[in-house]
């Protein structure tokens, strides 16, 4: 089994074409892509006894998430995405953050999970931020954990505080996934790929396994003990990109997953990981992502979208990959 723990809300998305309202948040997004890609995954989060909240359970329950807490008497949280000409996305948020019970659940909650993600909201707004991180260090014994910090500088403005709490996440974490603007919001005149070198030493033997940074149309980069790789990214046209790194970080772990590498019992594995089986995860996560940005709003693909995905891009001499990309995706679906 694997947990998510998170925020879910509602996006209302507004384009220049008009609004629409889509479920949301980036650990329920990951949740969802996870389950898509085939994994049992159960989704640790709170939404409330309205029909925002029904529609967030609804939207879970579609894809096969499962959802161990009921309703709660606050407000589902919405988040108001402004989408540009170019299809960026600016977010405004209204937030009801706190998990009150869940530290005397979490042996039941936990019970026969392997792998354990959280970030965004939930790892930084109090009262719920200390609720997530005494999960993760809860789980950390038996339990991989992956953490995205996914930051929200429109609700957390301090980024000393929000440093702060991200490193706490990062020591407990086997992979940790960040954006260039995150790294570059946290660590303000450092390369991103510096902060996340710095990242991979945090915890020394007991830290990440590894650091993954996305950077848009420059395609990720991740570093571990094997060294530095990175992936092109796969040419497509960009509908908007909500909930595009959600859908990298769930292919990513969906990876991890398919080799055999989740469970604290593999911790040693997954730090052995080749710089070239790194370049594959990448590969894969690139490619999720790619679904994801070529349609409207946070819809992370199928399986079997993914591999149609990958199989038209190693095929298609128009594709924007290189030789060696093929090669990667080749070698990942023959595993």
């Amino acid at each position: 089994m694997l947990t998510v723990i998170g925020e879910g809300l509602v996006d209302v998305v507004r384009r220049p074409s008009g609004v629409q309202a889509h479920v949301g948040g980036s650990p329920l997004n990951v949740a969802v892509g996870l389950a898509r890609l085939g994994h049992p995954v159960q989704f640790i989060g709170r939404y409330g006894r309205d029909p925002y909240g029904d529609s967030v359970a609804a939207h879970l329950r579609s894809s096969s998430v499962l959802l161990p807490l009921a309703p709660d008497g606050l407000p589902t949280s919405v988040a108001t995405a402004v989408i540009d000409d170019d299809g960026a996305a600016s977010y405004t948020f209204d937030l009801a953050w706190e998990m009150p019970g869940l530290a005397e659940r979490l042996p039941f909650l936990l019970q026969g999970t392997t792998l354990l993600h959280t970030g965004s909201i939930a790892t930084m707004l109090a009262p719920g931020a200390a609720a997530v991180l005494a999960a993760v260090e809860h789980a950390h014994p038996s339990t991989t954990v992956s953490f995205d910090p996914n930051c929200r500088p429109s609700i957390i403005t301090d980024a000393d505080y929000a440093r702060g709490q991200a490193e706490k996440f990062v020591v407990l974490a086997d992979i940790v996934k960040a954006s260039d603007e995150d790294l570059e919001w946290l660590y303000p005149g450092v390369d991103p790929l510096d902060a996340a070198r710095r990242w991979l030493s945090l915890g020394g033997t007991e830290g990440p396994a590894m650091v993954v940074v996305t950077r848009g149309a420059e395609g990720p980069w991740g570093i571990n003990a094997a060294g530095e790789t990175h992936f092109p990214a796969p040419g497509v046209k960009v509908a908007d990109t909500v909930g595009a790194g959600d859908s990298f970080m769930a292919a990513l772990l969906s990876v991890v997953v398919d080799l055999g590498l989740d469970g604290a019992q593999n911790r040693g594995d997954l730090r052995e990981l080749s710089a070239g089986s790194l370049r594959q995860l990448l590969a894969r996560a690139a490619f999720a992502a790619a679904v994801t940005v070529s349609r409207a709003g946070a819809n992370p693909p199928t399986r079997a979208e993914l591999n149609r995905m990958e199989q038209g891009a190693a095929d298609s001499d128009s594709a924007h990959t290189d030789s060696a990309a093929g090669a990667a995706i080749a070698d990942l679906n023959s595993n």
